[in-house]
């Protein structure tokens, strides 16, 4: 029994995050990603950039939440599903403890991680995979139907 194959065109796109905050989607506690725009909803291939934040490994939540856990840099380590974006109003209390005010938060679900991540440079923004890579991905994830 051979796997669905995947679909063609712009379904699916990259978004670089930086450790230890990738590894903290990966666990499943971090459901709120932050960027400065809005993102369209859709599958993202999870990809953990180059840098790591230092100072964020200090903070109570992103320790607790990484202990025990690899902090792979500049790979892609897993895919999610944003499933919505929005904005919490200024006199409303954040949607998450991951939340940062005047953000747009991009809800995470259906995060898969990567048995093996795959070395490959992120970009700024939303970015498209090439085919290479998606295969190299879904090769790890056999079972995956968009």
């Amino acid at each position: 029994m051979s796997a669905m194959p995947l679909p063609e065109g712009d379904w699916i796109r990259g978004i670089t995050i930086k450790q230890p905050y990738a590894a903290s989607i990966l666990t499943g506690a971090k459901t709120i990603e932050n960027r400065p725009r809005p993102w369209r909803t859709g599958w993202v291939l999870l990809h953990a950039g180059r840098q790591i934040d230092r100072p964020a490994l200090r903070l109570p939540l992103v320790a607790r939440t990484i202990r025990g856990r690899q902090l792979v840099a500049g790979a892609v380590v897993g895919i999610a599903r944003i499933t919505g974006c929005h904005q919490d109003p200024d006199d409303a209390p954040l949607c998450s403890p991951w939340a940062h005010p005047g953000s747009w938060h991009l809800e995470l679900a259906d995060v898969q991680e990567l048995p093996l991540p795959i070395p490959v440079r992120g970009q700024l923004g939303p970015w498209k995979p090439d085919p290479d890579l998606l295969g190299q991905v879904f090769q790890q994830l056999p079972s995956f139907h968009p």
